[in-house]
């Protein structure tokens, strides 16, 4: 275990540290005040989709919950709170009437933070997509997109002079691959043209939000979250460094690119490109305005080697053995050094603003004995990868949070309530919270920093 005193002392003091949610993992109240269904809530509801057919109407009941769970976050020592906000409490239909009542709750939980000298990063989309867009196309219809902006900027109207950053989205890979393509989230689609239209799509739709976001709040600093992949080829050999490519351009670059490069890897395009939807003249230059900060989730490394026998699609790669046999409870190895060469490879393709890692965490299934939580695995692994965050700041890399994920166990989408992420252990029967060894070590962590000296820089221009 790393001392956390000796570890916080590696950071500079205007450093971030905090926790984070999502809406439809922790809020429940799924029918309360307004809201309607989310393409979540339908899909936790067809068999086979999510473990034990959980759902989401309950969860860690943080909507009736809001006022205990906040006074949880600011005992927790961290100076900020990333949530993110539900599209089906604002305008329940994605498009037409706004929901007051919805507006409301998230003006509670922003004045709540700020009564309690917490930091308010929001996320605009955490994937809960309001139901009825769906019968439009949902993300593989162009309309979406600006269905999106002006969910955009009804939210920056109301809250936009009291929040510390905004992102538009979390993590475009999985709203398009893992959703569209692999078919293991919502909507569940298992379609590389449909894939490719979602990505296309979901792309504008974060540009016009940084458009109606900087229209509305000129003073907010705005960003995107990407869980980029930590590619690492298999071999030195030609082929797997090739294959390594192709991935990066698949897993990063169909985000990457567009945004900080204005365009489409060109190999991608190339192998998929009778696939893609039609990109209008103006589309790129929307998509790739300059960003304030960007948010990186990372998790697990992604090794690959080729796939000589090209039996699937693009980017031709199979997946190569862990370098060990230490995994998290879900599985995912171990790996804090993929951080870093993530970051590292990140800044060397592309120039981007300041960073925050917005995810970074180890299921760690360990239950309650005697009151306690003894999560040595997530302590250890928390530990490890703040450690590899120090060594990029001492490299000159301009990594200025932290956000652990997550704050408390919560719903963790196709795997349902089996999977436990938190902090805090949730008890789902009494909604008991009991701060985990992890929580606590890491809020020795955050006691060593003042609070209120840095919020993201910007660059308009």
């Amino acid at each position: 275990m790393i001392d956390a005193k000796t570890l916080a002392s590696r950071f500079p003091g205007d450093f971030t540290f905090g926790v984070a949610t999502a809406a439809f993992q922790i809020e429940g109240a799924s029918k309360a005040d307004g809201r309607k269904p989310s393409i979540w809530d339908a899909f936790c509801n067809m068999p086979g989709r999510v473990y034990n057919r959980d759902n989401g109407d309950i969860a860690c009941d943080h909507y009736n919950r809001l006022e205990q769970d906040l006074d949880l976050i600011k005992e927790m020592g961290v100076e900020a709170y990333r949530f993110s906000i539900a599209w089906p409490r604002i305008i329940p239909d994605g498009t037409g009437p706004v929901n007051e009542t919805g507006l409301d709750f998230y003006d509670r939980l922003v004045d709540g933070c700020k009564a309690r000298g917490i930091k308010t990063f929001a996320t605009l989309y955490h994937w809960d997509l309001p139901l009825l867009l769906a019968g439009d196309g949902g993300w593989t219809a162009r309309s979406t997109a600006y269905a999106f902006q002006r969910y955009a900027k009804t939210v920056m109207s109301r809250l936009g002079d009291r929040l510390d950053a905004v992102a538009t989205f979390n993590e475009p890979w999985c709203i398009v691959w893992l959703s569209h393509l692999y078919g293991i989230h919502a909507p569940g689609e298992r379609n590389m043209q449909a894939a490719l239209h979602a990505m296309h799509y979901m792309n504008l739709a974060h540009g016009l939000g940084v458009e109606a976001i900087r229209a509305e709040a000129p003073n907010v600093p705005v960003g995107l979250v990407l869980n980029a992949a930590s590619v690492i080829p298999g071999s030195d050999s030609p082929t797997d460094l090739a294959a390594a490519e192709r991935a990066h351009q698949f897993h990063n670059g169909a985000f990457f690119d567009p945004v900080f490069k204005g365009e489409y890897p060109k190999e991608f395009v190339e192998a998929l490109g009778d696939r893609m939807p039609v990109i209008e003249d103006g589309d790129l230059k929307l998509i790739s305005q300059k960003l304030d900060w960007w948010g990186l989730n990372y998790y697990t490394p992604e090794r690959v080697t080729d796939d000589a026998e090209r039996k699937g699609d693009f980017p031709w790669t199979v997946k190569a053995p862990p370098a060990s046999d230490v995994k998290t409870d879900i599985g995912w190895e171990i790996y804090a050094p993929g951080l870093k060469l993530l970051v590292e490879d990140l800044y060397r393709r592309y120039e981007l603003p300041e960073c925050y890692i917005t995810e970074n965490g180890a299921c760690d299934n360990t239950g309650v004995v005697a009151g306690e939580v003894d999560d040595t695995m997530r302590l250890d692994y928390i530990g490890d990868h703040i450690d590899v965050v120090a060594a990029l700041i001492k490299d000159g890399y301009p990594m200025r949070g932290y956000f652990a994920w997550s704050l408390m166990d919560n719903f963790e989408w196709a795997e349902g309530y089996r999977m436990r992420f938190g902090l805090v252990h949730v008890d789902y029967e009494t909604q008991t919270r009991t701060v985990k060894r992890s929580g606590k070590w890491y809020r020795e962590l955050a006691a060593q920093f003042p609070k209120g000296n840095h919020k993201p820089d910007q660059q308009l221009t």
